[in-house]
């Protein structure tokens, strides 16, 4: 199972700006710009929140088991990134503003989080002892669970789903140690930037991050995303398979639609069965004989372990094709591909509609006719496709 939480603010620290807000800005960037020499260097880290309310009351509930987290961060744009390089999470270790500033304010608007205060210009309070330090955060391994995130890039700019269920377990379970004031996203470095042996600080090119934003109008916000397993299954008198057995099947999905209604529930069918069925065949001597005014070459026979009951009346196998009128189109279909409102072709030339159809799971011996020239034949009243076309 799935689920996604949309962040409550986001924003992006530039060290060149110092008490610049940009939370309004569309895009969200992890920046290295340095002149040629290397001697000056500037560069971002952006801020994500997201509310945790919701998951950690379904974890109380039950609901959600043994989750893994991810956050997903989406391109927009990265430029001149180095071949191989990392970006890092950490869990903010401050409380934070979010403003009204964008990038290009003029002039800049500091009512929120920037590189050098973590609420404004006005209350003025600083990240840190260390002047204009761009944030502060924690590290390392101190908490029961990691305090860091990584994901590799290598050659191109990429999408984030970056594993982050260390932090986000510490948050939940460990909360009054450290309290979720949201993700740090950034490449390797210290407070201030002062360190010039990581990747922040060193006189490596490593290019520019470019992430869509909370503001953006696009359909790629910032998620984070929950992934447990709450499949369950009953095996009842199954048993199990063992690897000579599944190298002689194939298991596909089946009876797929194009369309899905929204918030409907819906059942996915895994089918299995032998790759190579073998063809059985009736005892009664068919040869010669006359059906729909053709002569029935061969009959076959097998036994399914589900069907299709249409309109309490008409049985087919789940593999049986039947002529069908769907939305003015003549078409031959699967058993399990119609639907209410399909029309089948009775023996009188007639339209019947289709009002229901259930599937009916026991076992049930099916009969096909391979009929000469007309390939078609009558199966309950009803027009269906003889056998398979053989090869010449």
């Amino acid at each position: 199972m799935h689920y996604f939480e949309f962040p409550t603010k986001d924003t992006t620290l530039y060290e060149d700006s110092g008490s610049q807000n940009t939370s309004l800005d569309e895009i969200l960037e992890v920046r290295k710009d340095m002149n040629d020499a290397g001697t000056v260097i500037k560069i971002s880290r952006a801020l994500i929140k997201f509310d945790l309310t919701t998951i950690s009351q379904s974890i109380v509930d039950g609901i959600i088991t043994n989750p893994t987290f991810y956050l997903n961060l989406y391109d927009a744009n990265s430029e001149a990134l180095n071949v191989s390089q990392y970006l890092y999470a950490y869990p903010v270790s401050q409380s934070w503003t979010n403003g009204s500033g964008k990038r290009d304010s003029n002039p800049i608007i500091e009512d929120g989080a920037g590189w050098k205060w973590k609420d404004n210009s006005t209350t003025r309070t600083q990240w840190n002892e260390v002047s204009a330090s761009g944030g502060t955060w924690y590290s390392g391994s101190t908490g029961q669970y990691s305090l860091e995130g990584s994901q590799s890039f290598t050659h191109e700019a990429a999408d984030v789903r970056m594993d982050v269920t260390g932090i986000v377990k510490n948050w939940i379970y460990s909360g009054s140690s450290y309290s979720n004031e949201g993700f740090m996203v950034k490449r390797s470095g210290s407070i201030g930037n002062q360190n010039s042996n990581v990747e922040e600080g060193n006189t490596t090119h490593y290019g520019n991050f470019s992430f869509f934003s909370s503001e953006t109008h696009t359909i790629y916000p910032p998620k984070l995303e929950v992934v447990w397993d709450d499949s369950k299954w009953a095996t009842g008198s199954l048993s199990a398979l063992t690897s000579a057995n599944l190298e002689d099947m194939t298991v596909y999905m089946r009876g797929f639609r194009d369309k899905y209604k929204e918030n409907s529930k819906v059942k996915f069918r895994v089918v299995g069965r032998e790759m190579y069925p073998e063809r059985s065949y009736s005892s009664t001597d068919l040869t010669n004989s006359v059906s729909s005014g053709s002569v029935v070459l061969e009959v076959s026979s097998n036994v399914q372990p589900e069907h299709y009951l249409i309109n309490d009346t008409y049985k087919f196998g789940w593999m049986g094709m039947i002529f069908v009128k769907r939305a003015g189109e003549y078409k031959f279909l699967r058993g399990f591909e119609v639907e209410v409102g399909d029309e089948l072709m009775d023996k009188d030339g007639n339209l019947v509609e289709v009002t229901s159809t259930v599937e009916v799971t026991t076992d049930e011996t099916f009969y096909s006719l391979d009929v000469e020239d007309i390939d078609t034949y009558f199966s309950s009243d009803i027009l269906v496709h003889n056998l398979p076309p053989k090869g010449p």
